[in-house]
């Protein structure tokens, strides 16, 4: 069991943004019964699976509330082996997609720096 410190430095992820993905449920920590004189929250090793998981699909381009429903069915044993493959392969689609759109919008923007670069203004 860590305390947020410890966690912060461990994963790399600021003590803010480790409250941030508390407070928008993506894990809980818990209070320790035995201890009440202090109102300190302590993570598992299981939270820092999850800074992992949050921390790889934010990098992918999945959404705070993509991640959510992921960790949700993920760690809820709900999913099967099969829907998260499909879920990864589906965000692969949109990362596709996306990059397929960028490249449109590059070769426009070649296109109109081409036309400046003809016509001295």
């Amino acid at each position: 069991m860590k305390l947020i410190n410890q966690l912060s430095k461990e994963t790399g992820i600021p003590i803010a943004t480790i409250r941030f993905y508390e407070k928008s449920g993506l894990f809980m920590g818990k209070k320790k019964s035995d201890i009440k004189s202090n109102n300190y929250t302590y993570y598992d090793d299981e939270v820092v699976d999850k800074l992992d998981l949050i921390r790889d699909a934010k990098s992918v381009g999945f959404t705070l509330s993509e991640i959510k429903e992921l960790i949700d069915a993920w760690y809820s044993k709900r999913i099967t082996k099969e829907k998260k493959l499909m879920i990864l392969d589906n965000k692969l689609l949109q990362i596709e997609e996306k990059i397929n759109e960028l490249k449109v919008v590059k070769k426009q923007i070649a296109f109109l720096k081409s036309e400046v670069e003809k016509f001295d203004c």
